[in-house]
């Protein structure tokens, strides 16, 4: 089946999202619409919808110069077996002592690794993506240098490959949240997936708004690999969460952003101890003072 997208940009979050509810109304009307803050740090909002049929383009720029937008681009997507396509093209990722792969490359998993399975249709956390494999090195360089998570909890987990990837190595519950619930299925199915039940426990929380996360702070590691913006709003927090020497581990950084995260964390006592760059994306490990 053919389908359609319509993308466009416009600067600031309430307009973007007004112009995605009015998207919705739209006939013919798409089958999904999304509203998403870019990650290149220039302030603009991508505004997109998926079609079943040639979306109405006159409507589309009435709605664009109402809003203030961009001009919408309407694109054809050919047919695609969107997860047979991300399986042929996603291989495994190693990360230190880490091995994320999708089942169908369960026979390809090392001796003496520590394996992660994500599957291929959840791409966003699979490790490819420097933010998340910054992380998993990260942790495993923590784990080098003698560090053993006593208390670990993972603030926006996605696929929760960071949370399973600290139960893999360490024997104590791990506690994993994310503000979509969405997200918090996968991250169930994942564990499930993983044989991690009971290790892993996952909760939909904004940030450490949660009673299970309140009750097991302070925490000697916590990992957040969101964005610029949550990063730094979540700072106080963070430093309110770890114990004193505790580690958090943070990316959804980009390079140019992250002088501007350690800026903020400093603010608050949480000092740089360790910074990788993959590619874009600038991972920080970061310790509470004592």
């Amino acid at each position: 089946m053919t389908t359609y997208t319509a993308l466009t940009t416009l600067e600031g979050r309430a307009p973007a999202y007004a112009l995605g509810e009015a998207m919705e109304r739209l006939v013919p009307e798409p089958t999904g619409v999304g509203v998403f803050e870019m990650e290149d740090g220039s302030g603009l909002w991508e505004v997109g919808g998926y079609f079943e049929e040639s979306p109405d383009e006159a409507a589309l720029a009435v709605l664009a110069a109402a809003m203030g937008a961009k001009p919408f681009t309407v694109s054809e997507l050919p047919e695609t077996d969107w997860v047979a396509h991300v399986r042929r093209e996603l291989s495994p990722v190693e990360a230190g002592r880490f091995f994320v792969y999708g089942s169908h490359d369960a026979d390809k998993v090392p001796e003496g690794c520590e394996p992660l399975l994500i599957e291929a249709a959840m791409a966003f956390g699979t490790g490819h993506h420097g933010t998340t494999l910054g992380c998993l090195r990260a942790l495993d360089r923590l784990a080098l240098d003698g560090f053993e998570g006593q208390n670990v909890a993972d603030i926006g987990c996605g696929t929760a490959v960071l949370a399973m990837a600290a139960a893999r190595i360490w024997p104590q519950t791990v506690l994993a949240s994310d503000i979509d619930e969405v997200a918090v299925d996968v991250a169930r199915a994942n564990v499930t997936a993983n044989g991690l039940e009971g290790r892993v426990t996952c909760v939909e929380a904004a940030g450490f708004d949660h009673p299970d996360l309140a009750a097991a702070a302070p925490f000697d590691l916590v990992f957040a690999n969101i964005l610029k913006g949550p990063l730094v709003a979540l700072a106080p927090d963070m430093a309110a969460a770890l114990q004193p020497g505790g580690y958090a581990i943070l990316s959804g950084i980009l390079n140019e952003q992250a002088d501007d995260v350690l800026a903020v964390y400093a603010q608050s006592g949480v000092n740089l101890i360790h910074r990788e760059s993959i590619v874009d994306w600038t991972t920080l490990t970061l310790q509470k003072m004592t």
